[in-house]
């Protein structure tokens, strides 16, 4: 079969793949290696030389990597999960159909073949023989076939089963996915969840999937999609077994734990503690025999990076991702013992902005107008888009070459390519005008024209009955002291370039959950999150925030314009929401020429950004200390041909394969 081997974004290619925000993609809410208070550096240290010298290597069998508890897991069912902390802690126990390697190029899983015949309108899969499903304890329990493809997706795309949850993505692509999915929700619940993906079943008759034996699958997309193979690798588009959803039931499903789902990944979690450990040995029934595992691995949860910082130090975890003021302290000191272990860490999978939430609430239930009618304003908005000056917050997250950071794109970048092998969100800044960096100061930062926008702003929204400050509700972990800190820079950074008569930020706290605390009930005025794509194509980001769409995530579950109701104050966001969820179609019609597509989109993307519907935030690029080679040519599957030396590698040794990847 022809394969379409496209470029699958390499940022989603990290160990810490996945979701969305995927998201989870999902998304950190937070940068992942935020500090301890630090007083404000006047200058930047310059990256340490190590020495050359190394331990000798000694191989890891037991693998403990430190996970913040902020990252719980949420569910064990990854179908319905788009959170990207649920996937980090179900990828090593759950395999799909393909997978990428770090080059960016999709590989085969489960399925041992694949590919397409008609420029993409029609794909087919050959799923491997003698697949099993296993338990908790390691025995085999069922066979993994072609049908369980056809089970997994007539769960996500039912809406009393999935909530629908990861049902965008198939309902734009697949024939008939939409169809279905809207026959379902109209459906009672009772109803609904009594249906099955059996031969001639209303899901099989009704969307364009066919299993004409036991290792076959086709998919027939509503039009041709040539990247429709790299969403085979997204976890929305698992298996899953139609015994086991028997066994369990639609709530027992929902609600499975690490003792009653089955697995088809590289291990089993033989223990969940939750808030203290996830414990995975190997899956004997897992298909590539070959594969190079560890005995056991461990994610410990830790309340911060500090711990981590300090089980690392006691050779208690394999790896740490450094704050700031860890950074600062090392780098600074030929002599402190981990200098010459001081490595660049592999860039997350996630591009990170800034999300207006459009229908703020009170604390009881009333909505805020004060937030509201600021957030609906467009110079209120530009305002942060051109006047915010990130450098300190980037700091948190990258002490060293913090401009590393900056980001000025909403897409991902390695996310496409133009044929001339130019990056996407290179065209995308290359459009909107921006300089390259000279090395002192965020390109997009524009003190003069954010203190423009500020003064039409406050001119506007005060003739409208805004008060000013203008308080902004910005909610962290209680917790987490060092989400406290880097809440606390960004406040001050808030303070320094808006000005305190203009705008307020509080620093807010949740419990357990950003989701059912804050996120449901729709508190948060802002929101800092990270996606990474689940497919390579500008429409799984861009996509996230049109108007009118249950399952654009960011839509639903962050900036909530879909609830906001039009009067004076606004007429004018609606109607920019509508035109670039316009401009959002119509691209995403364009299939035949990839370079007319990706020009449709990037002028889409400019378009929201030049109206600030979202404010591109960061990069997570960092720096870290680590006993598994971050930029190793190991495979992406999770915990499996890792380079490992518990000795700690080196910053040079890191360095060198870096380089050797040409990052």
């Amino acid at each position: 079969m022809k394969k379409n081997l496209s470029k699958v974004l390499a940022m989603a290619l990290a160990a810490a793949m996945m979701l969305s925000a995927c998201g989870n993609s999902a998304p950190a809410e937070t940068p992942s290696t935020p500090a301890e208070p630090s007083a404000p550096s006047t200058s930047t240290p310059a990256a340490p030389s190590a020495p050359a010298a190394s331990s000798e290597k000694e191989e890891i069998k037991n693998l403990v990597l430190g996970k913040l508890s902020s990252r719980e897991l949420e569910t064990f069912n990854i179908i319905y999960s788009q959170s990207a902390s649920d996937a980090e802690g179900l990828k090593p126990v759950w395999s799909c159909a393909l997978k990428t390697n770090r080059a960016g190029q999709l590989q085969p899983e489960l399925a041992s073949d694949w590919g397409t015949e008609d420029g993409g309108k029609t794909w087919k899969l050959t799923i491997r023989e003698g697949l099993k499903w296993a338990d908790v304890n390691g025995e085999a329990v069922a066979d993994l076939t072609a049908q369980d493809w056809a089970t997994g997706l007539e769960w996500v795309l039912n809406a009393h089963k999935n909530l629908n949850n990861n049902t965008s993505m198939p309902s734009e692509m697949i024939v008939g996915a939409k169809a279905y999915n809207e026959l379902t929700a109209a459906m009672s619940e009772e109803e609904a969840q009594a249906l099955t993906a059996e031969p001639g079943s209303l899901f099989m008759e009704t969307v364009g999937i066919e299993i004409p034996d036991a290792t076959t699958v086709i998919y027939n997309c509503v039009s041709e999609k040539p990247y429709f193979d790299s969403l085979l690798s997204y976890y929305g588009m698992s298996p899953l077994s139609a015994e086991l959803v028997a066994n369990l039931g639609v709530e027992g499903i929902r609600g499975m734990d690490n003792k009653s789902m089955w697995y088809c990944g590289p291990y089993i979690m033989t223990e969940f503690i939750h808030g203290n450990s996830k414990t995975y040995e190997p899956n004997p029934h897992y298909w590539d025999t070959e594969v190079k595992r560890f005995e056991s691995a461990e994610h410990r949860m830790i309340e911060s990076n500090d711990v981590a910082f300090q089980l690392f130090q006691n050779g208690e975890v394999d790896y740490v991702s450094l704050t700031e003021a860890m950074v600062k302290t090392i780098s600074s000191d030929p002599n402190n013992e981990m200098y010459e272990y001081l490595a660049p860490d592999w860039p997350t999978a996630y591009s990170y902005q800034m999300h207006f939430n459009f229908n703020k609430m009170n604390e009881d239930g009333s909505a805020d107008e004060n937030w509201n009618k600021a957030a609906a304003n467009e110079n209120f908005r530009l305002s942060w888009y051109y006047g915010l000056d990130m450098t300190e917050y980037w700091k948190r997250t990258n002490m060293i070459n913090p401009l590393d950071c900056e980001n000025n794109a909403f897409t991902a970048r390695n996310l496409a390519w133009f044929s001339d092998g130019r990056d996407y969100t290179e065209i995308v800044k290359e459009k909107l005008g921006l300089p390259a960096s000279d090395g002192t100061k965020p390109v997009r930062f524009d003190g003069t024209k954010g203190a423009e926008y500020k003064a039409k702003a406050m001119e506007e929204l005060a003739a409208a009955g805004v008060t000013f400050p203008v308080e902004i509700d910005y909610y962290i972990q209680s917790s987490n002291q060092t989400a406290l800190d880097t809440a606390t820079v960004l406040a001050d950074t808030f303070s320094k370039c808006l000005g305190d008569d203009y705008v307020k930020l509080n620093i807010c706290t949740y419990v357990s959950s950003l989701t059912k605390e804050v996120r449901d009930p729709q508190l948060q005025s802002i929101v800092i999150n990270g996606w990474g794509a689940d497919y390579n194509d500008p429409q799984n980001f861009l996509g996230q925030i049109t108007y009118g769409d249950a399952n654009a995530y960011y839509s639903t579950y962050y900036n909530n314009i879909n609830e906001v109701e039009e009067n004076e104050n606004t007429k004018a966001l609606l109607d920019t929401f509508k035109e670039f969820t316009n401009m959002v179609k119509e691209a995403d019609k364009i299939t035949a020429n990839m370079d007319e597509r990706y020009d449709a989109y990037t002028d889409a993307e400019i378009f929201a950004l030049q109206h600030a519907l979202v404010v591109p935030c960061y990069y997570n690029v960092g720096w870290c200390l680590t006993n598994y080679d971050v930029y190793g040519e190991w495979a992406t599957i999770a915990l499996c041909n890792w380079d490992t030396n518990a000795n700690h590698f080196t910053g040079e040794e890191i360095k060198a394969t870096k380089a050797a990847m040409g990052k």
